[in-house]
């Protein structure tokens, strides 16, 4: 399989576009509300830190048969950044994750970031899509749904492995 870079993806309302640096000041804002790591521990970055960690990100995986493709989300209407969605693609598998700022929650901007990038994963020839999320993050799991995937019995570190074949 041929590695994989993060590309714009659009989807009805929003464009997700490939990670920058640049994105760490607004980005900073989007992701700091204490809330946010209710269900995955930590607390936000401060700007330096959101730079110093998408410095790392954009230079990508230091293994070559691991691509790293990161987007922030922005609504295109509102004109700003609301969140991000990452894959971290091996083979023909891909891992993904996603996060949305409190202010932008319950507006469906999640579930459709979900959604665009699993069909861009298809595009590239991925033929799995893996998600974990916390059993009791409920918004989290309603995103993994509205992507495709679904639950499995398997756990990993404490979060409930989710999951979507091609063709499921």
């Amino acid at each position: 399989m041929t590695p994989v870079r993060a590309e714009t993806i659009r989807t009805d309302r929003l464009d997700l576009l490939p990670l920058r640096v640049s994105h760490a000041t607004e980005m900073a804002a989007v992701l700091a509300d204490p809330a946010l790591h209710t269900f995955i521990g930590g607390t936000p970055a401060a700007e330096a830190a959101l730079r110093a960690r998408y410095e790392r990100l954009v230079a990508g995986s230091p293994d070559p048969a691991v691509a790293w493709c990161n987007w922030v989300i922005r609504l295109r209407d509102e004109g700003c950044l609301v969140g991000t969605v990452q894959a971290t693609v091996t083979g023909h598998e891909a891992e993904i994750a996603w996060v949305v700022g409190t202010p932008w929650q319950g507006r469906g901007i999640a579930g459709e970031a979900a959604r665009g990038l699993v069909g861009w994963l298809d595009g590239q020839g991925t033929s799995r899509v893996v998600a974990h999320v916390h059993p009791e993050h409920r918004a989290s799991a309603a995103v993994a749904a509205r992507a495709g995937l679904t639950p499995t019995d398997i756990r990993h570190e404490g979060e409930l492995r989710w999951t979507r074949a091609t063709g499921d």
